[in-house]
Order: C-alpha cells, then sequence, then structure tokens
C-alpha cells in the first residue's frame, strides 16, 4: 500500500505541473506563491528531469520567457502572485490572441485579505479581460488536479490557462498520494507563423475572432462544468444527470476555498439536506447551461466567491441572486469560515451567531530584524537628511515606515519615480527643494527601479537614491538575485554589478558602503545629498551593502560583540523610539535600557545611537 504524504498547496502545484510534463516554469518570488518554484526545483533534483526552471528578473520577462517555450510546442508555466499579474498584463493579453502551441498554464496565487500585499484584487477579472479560462481550486487536491487540467485544456485549445490559488489553498496542508511525474522529453519544434506569432493589427481581428470560438468551446468542455456536491440537496435524479430540484430549495454557488468553508459550515449548521451546494471549478467563462439550469431550478441563489464578483456578473438575471451585489456578502476582506457561516445564517433565515470576542492583549508591531542591515541604513538616512520626503518600496525595508523614512510605497520600482515627481513638484513651482531620499531593495530594483532611474536621469530630477543591499530576496525566502552569480539550483551565472549598471543609467554619483559603519555612512549621505542639491549635480545613489542575517548561507563579515548598558542610561528611550531594535527593552519609563541576549545579533550599531554615550562594548562574543 503506497503511503500517502502531506503537502502545502504550492508543493501540490509543483507535483501537478510535473504530472502534466511541464518542460520550462519562470517566476519571481512573492508570496503566497514563492514555494511553487522553490518545490519544483527539489522535484527536479529527487527525479533528475532536465526542466529548465528560473527566477527570472520580473513577472513580464518570466511570461514571456515561458511562453517562447510554449510556441515551440512545450509545456509550460509561469508563476507569480496577484500584483505581479500587472507587471505581465502586457503579454498576458497579446498571448491570449496569439494563442500557444505547448500548454500554458499562468499560476497566479491572489492574496485575499490582504496578507502581504498592496491588494487583494480579483485575478480573475484580469482572466475575463483578456477571455482566457481561470481555474479556482478549493483544496490542496484540487490545486495538484487543477494544475494538472489546466495544462491539459490549454494543449487542446490552443489558449493561456490560468490557475488561481489563494492565499488559503497554497498555505494549507493535505495529505495526498504522490503520484507518477511525467518526464518523458518533448523536442522543441517551432513553426514559422507569421501570421499568428508576429500578427499585424489586421490579422489580430481574425485572432480575436478565434479567441471567442476557443473561450465558448471551453465553456462547454464536460471536464469543467460545475458541479452539485455529494451529500447536499435531494438525491441524485433517475437519469443520473444534475440533481433534480424538488420544491425549488434554494441553492449556493461557490468557488475556490469558500467552497470548502462553505461546505464545512452547512454541515455544521445541519442543512445539508436543505440546500443545493454547486462547487464551481472554472468561474471563468462559466457556461451558459449551468447558468440556465441554476435560474430555472432555484427561487433563491446565493454566491460565494473570493474576492469579486466575477460568477455572479455573469448571470444574465440577478434578480434571485444574493451575493456582492446586494450587500449579502462583504465587499472586501477574506471570507473567513466564520464569515460564511454569518452569510450562511442570513441567507437561510437562521439566528445569527453568537459573537467571538477576542481577548484584548498588548501587541507589538511589524519590525525589522535584530540586527538588520536595513535599520542602520534607515537611521542614518533621518540623520543626515532630516525633514526630507522619503519615497519607499516594495520588500521587508518598507518596515522603515516604523522609524520615520518611508513616506510612500506604491508598488515595485515606484520609489524611484516618485522621487521624480516630487521634485519636479517643488522645483517647476521655484520653491526650495526638500530633501528627497528614495529607498528601494536589491532585487527590487533589479526587478523595476531600472527604467525609472533613467528616466530620473534624463529629466533632470536631483535627488538621493538608497539601494539597500542585502544580497537576497530577503522578504520572500532569500531567492537569489541577478547579483548573486548563480541559479536557483546553485549553477555559476555571470554577476551583475549594481554600480555599473547604475553608471550605465547615467548617474555620476554612485558610491557603495556598509551601513554598520554608521557615522561613514552617514556622512555619505550628507555627501549625496549635496551632490543632489548642487548646481551641476544630479541623481546620487547610494548603495548600503550588508548580507541579510537570516541568509544562513551568507557568510558573517563583522564580528559579534556583546553590548553593555552603563550607569550612563537615563532610560530616555530614544534608542527604542528611533532606531526600534527588538533586541532593546524599556520595560518601565526612566529605567535603564535591558538588552535581550537571545534576540541582539552582537552588530553593535546600537552603541552610536545612543545620545548619551550609555551604550558600549562589554567584550567580544564567540561567534
Amino acid at each position: 500500500m503506497a503511503l500517502r504524504k502531506i503537502f502545502l498547496g504550492n508543493e501540490a502545484i509543483a507535483v501537478g505541473l510535473f504530472e502534466a510534463g511541464c518542460t520550462l516554469a519562470a517566476s519571481y518570488p512573492g508570496t503566497p506563491a514563492s514555494e511553487i518554484l522553490g518545490a519544483m526545483i527539489q522535484l527536479k533534483r529527487a527525479e533528475g528531469a532536465s526542466i529548465h526552471l528560473e527566477w527570472s528578473i520580473n513577472e513580464k520577462v518570466a511570461f514571456e520567457v515561458a511562453l517562447a517555450n510554449s510556441y515551440a510546442g512545450r509545456r509550460s508555466a509561469v508563476i507569480m502572485k496577484q500584483v505581479g499579474l500587472n507587471v505581465a498584463a502586457d503579454p498576458l493579453m497579446s498571448a491570449a490572441y496569439t494563442g500557444v502551441k505547448g500548454g500554458f498554464v499562468v499560476v497566479v496565487a491572489d492574496d485575499p485579505g490582504p496578507h502581504s500585499s498592496q491588494t487583494e484584487q480579483d485575478s480573475r477579472f484580469f482572466a475575463m479581460m483578456a477571455k482566457i479560462p481561470v481555474l479556482d481550486p478549493s483544496t490542496v487536491e484540487e490545486a495538484r488536479l487543477f494544475a494538472r487540467m489546466a495544462m491539459e485544456v490549454s494543449e487542446k485549445h490552443g489558449i493561456p490557462v490560468m490557475l488561481r490559488p489563494t492565499t488559503r489553498v497554497c498555505h494549507a496542508r493535505q495529505d495526498l498520494l504522490p503520484g507518477a511525474l511525467a518526464l518523458k522529453e518533448s523536442e522543441p519544434a517551432f513553426e514559422k507563423n507569421p501570421a499568428r506569432w508576429a500578427a499585424t493589427p489586421k490579422f489580430r481581428l481574425l485572432l480575436h475572432r478565434e479567441l471567442n470560438d476557443k473561450i465558448f468551446s471551453i465553456s462547454r468542455d464536460e471536464s469543467l462544468q460545475p458541479f452539485a456536491i455529494e451529500g447536499f440537496g435531494p438525491g441524485p435524479d433517475p437519469a443520473g444527470a444534475m440533481r433534480s430540484v424538488a420544491h425549488r430549495r434554494p441553492c449556493i454557488v461557490a468557488s475556490g476555498v469558500v467552497l470548502a468553508h462553505a461546505r464545512e459550515v452547512l454541515a455544521d449548521l445541519a442543512f445539508s439536506n436543505e440546500i443545493v451546494l454547486y462547487g464551481v471549478p472554472m468561474p471563468h467563462p462559466l457556461p451558459r447551461s449551468f447558468q440556465e439550469a441554476v435560474l430555472r431550478d432555484h427561487d433563491r441563489i446565493l454566491v460565494l466567491e473570493e474576492t469579486e464578483p466575477v460568477m455572479e456578473m455573469q448571470f444574465p438575471d440577478r434578480t434571485r441572486i444574493s451575493g456582492r451585489f446586494d450587500g449579502s456578502v462583504p465587499s472586501s476582506g477574506e471570507l473567513l469560515p466564520e464569515t460564511v457561516e454569518q452569510i450562511l445564517r442570513s441567507f437561510l433565515e437562521l439566528p445569527p451567531a453568537p459573537e467571538i470576542k477576542v481577548p484584548d492583549g498588548p501587541g507589538r508591531r511589524p519590525t525589522l530584524c535584530a540586527g538588520c542591515p536595513h535599520r542602520a541604513a534607515f537611521f542614518a538616512i533621518k540623520k543626515a537628511l532630516p525633514k526630507g520626503i522619503y519615497p519607499g518600496d516594495i520588500g521587508c525595508y518598507t518596515l522603515g515606515l516604523n522609524l520615520g523614512v518611508v513616506d510612500t510605497v506604491l508598488c515595485m520600482g515606484a520609489a524611484v519615480s516618485q522621487a521624480s515627481g516630487f521634485y519636479h513638484a517643488y522645483r517647476s513651482r521655484g520653491d526650495e527643494v526638500p530633501h528627497i531620499c528614495a529607498t528601494i531593495g536589491d532585487s527590487t530594483f533589479f526587478h523595476a527601479g531600472i527604467p525609472p532611474l533613467m528616466n530620473a536621469v534624463v529629466q533632470d530630477a536631483r535627488f538621493t537614491l538608497v539601494i539597500l543591499d542585502n544580497s537576497t530576496t530577503a522578504m520572500t525566502g532569500h531567492q537569489p538575485t541577478p547579483a548573486a552569480g548563480v541559479t536557483l539550483d546553485g549553477t555559476p551565472v555571470p554577476a551583475l554589478s549594481i554600480e555599473r549598471i547604475v553608471e550605465a543609467c547615467g548617474v555620476r554619483f554612485v558610491r557603495a558602503v556598509d551601513p554598520y559603519s554608521l557615522e561613514e555612512t552617514t556622512e555619505l549621505l550628507r555627501e549625496a545629498g549635496r551632490h543632489a542639491r548642487a548646481d551641476d549635480g544630479g541623481v546620487a545613489v547610494v548603495i548600503a551593502r550588508r548580507p541579510c542575517l537570516m541568509d544562513r548561507r551568507q557568510r558573517r563579515t563583522q564580528p559579534r560583540v556583546e553590548i553593555e548598558v552603563t550607569d550612563r542610561c537615563v532610560g530616555c528611550g530614544f534608542c527604542v523610539k528611533h532606531f526600534e531594535c527588538p533586541a532593546m527593552l524599556l520595560k518601565q519609563e526612566k529605567e535603564p535600557l535591558e538588552i535581550d541576549r537571545v534576540l541582539c545579533s552582537g552588530c553593535g550599531v546600537c552603541i552610536h545611537v545612543c545620545p548619551h554615550g550609555a551604550l558600549a562594548v562589554s567584550r567580544p562574543s564567540e561567534t
């Protein structure tokens, strides 16, 4: 008897893609999708597969690399989170028209809530706009199955297919039976067809018509039809078709993880026999025959889906439908089990559930790790360029908010563009331009910071840009950056130099510094600020370079020191408020500071922070 194995949802997707015969997968890391490609590299090593896997420089590039592999007749996948699809929107729209040859799955992990994203946008709207099908798994097992189904449907109909798991599926765990992986090689064979692959606008009209035919055909695919969940409502009719509905019982139409919540809540409420529950594997295109049957057989219909009314809006008649349009379902936020219960109780005209009160307790806001080099860089910025405007970017360094050195956070790369915009806002009015200092991480700089830096130079913007280089993509799991000199499986490749790229963008002031050297960093930032404001100056770039302490692959280059709190400490709290290292504890006002020896990394930067000189090196400590 084969042993079952517990899979993370993202691992199940990776297995499903392998089982489907995927030969290339490209991605840019982003929670909740980051573990998919990591799981694929583990499978590649275990199975000895020749599949090509890469962390691409951004999602647009990843999409285009994988799409070309599909053009050559080989099965491919591109993997990203929902805001990454914004970056890849351009090739997505065009690829829907050209179609594909080998199966092509676009895995987009949505983040209702959101838990770790700028938005809780619903990627199914992108699928609707592009006119491609989207599969919405409700469990880990379905995530694996739908990955295979998406590949088959894509190749059968010659169209990209979106697989859209959400955070609660990506990070759930379920025991599954491991299956055989499809490792059979397919020879690349790109057939030249300019009317399709390089279509001009005239031919694009023809391709659009073909796309409409494809999406109509897919809506009638038997393997993708909605189905009545077994154990809910009356039994099957004698013909074995979709359940007969006695007395026009109310029904629920659900997809994604909300379907799993609805099944459990209805069972707990003992309403399984009183209501019909339909599961929808493909929310777009929602089959017209299903819409007609539901409207014909049910007086009251509740639509449950995250995060937007994608299925709901496809029904031609919404007079009997409860959902987001009539306020029955909240218009934002996750549909957690307790939320689903309240929605179902209201729909079924049951008394509301007792309110669960969460006990109040002291919380602690997210903060940078103890010893994080970004904290030192932020402290130096605030000291060197006070009362400035500080555009920020996407990454763990967004937590510079706590230190008062991040004023804006929009999207990847926007710190550089917005620094330019702030400069021109003041300069064009003839007003005195305040210090403007943007911060961006090394991985984010490669992803989306280079074009706005070039734009800033040619538009003669004047500001300081600090590239926080911790030699990894820290927030999503320490994936290598283009400067690392290795691929995700450790293969040596050329390492890109941030300094040379910045210089190639036309920047004349480029300096690198170790942020642990706080006084040197502060003075360098003052010099950068003077360059940015000089008559013959321009953009000044400071690269604050020190590896992330959480990346175990990085060697420590500075000895660990033990910090002593001397009797000069007056408990003023300046260090806790303005440096916010989690290893620094001030339990009572006016009481001396305490150092948490477990959390302290021994970086020694805090010695330069205290205005009273109350912190000192006690003695070197073992590393």
